[in-house]
């Protein structure tokens, strides 16, 4: 069987069956990063539900295709030169697993949501770059994506974006953009 790439562009991934199913849930992926709102909604199923949004802001605590878009934007609010490689793709029935790079570089303030969706701490900008594996675990029925966990390597992430271990300065810089974190929420 000849082999047909399963993407094109910068990402293409070779497999010897096309699978759409595949296809949807790597696209969902790579489309946190460079997607528009349209992609989105004709990506994501409109039940769909992001287990990680519970350290995200409000809007991305809900469900289906503006729930994800939240998601992106909330990531790249902080994060410019985002991308995930993708190193290994597991696929049985509606279930696709991604062994995944995810890196970037921090130009603006990370902020993590308590379970009230308030601000609850926040990172300011470094200007470092980061690479840290992660595992997707993504569900796909009918050719959109509707649900999705992970498995990240927060604490490498915070290491080379120079979060931990924090500084007096770093600390300092945390509490004001935690406060501005607060006040925007509040205002919103």
């Amino acid at each position: 069987m000849e082999e047909q790439p399963l993407l094109t562009g910068r990402h293409a991934i070779m497999t010897h069956t096309h699978s759409g199913t595949r296809e949807v849930a790597v696209r969902c992926i790579q489309m946190m990063a460079d997607g528009d709102r349209t992609e989105f909604d004709a990506l994501v199923h409109p039940d769909a539900v992001n287990h990680e949004g519970k350290a995200e802001p409000a809007a991305a605590r809900t469900r289906g295709p503006a729930a994800y878009w939240a998601s992106a934007l909330w990531l790249r609010n902080a994060f410019t030169e985002l991308s995930w490689e993708i190193h290994e793709i597991v696929a049985t029935g509606d279930l696709v697993v991604l062994h995944t790079t995810m890196s970037g570089r921090q130009t603006g303030p990370f902020i993590v949501y308590d379970d009230d969706a308030r601000p609850a701490q926040a990172f300011p900008p470094t200007g470092r770059t980061f690479a840290v594996t992660q595992t997707h675990w993504c569900r796909v029925v009918d050719g959109l994506m509707i649900e999705h966990w992970a498995n990240r390597d927060d604490l490498g992430q915070a290491t080379q974006l120079g979060w931990v271990p924090p500084t007096p300065a770093f600390l300092v810089r945390s509490q004001l953009a935690l406060r501005r974190a607060r006040r925007a929420t509040a205002s919103s």
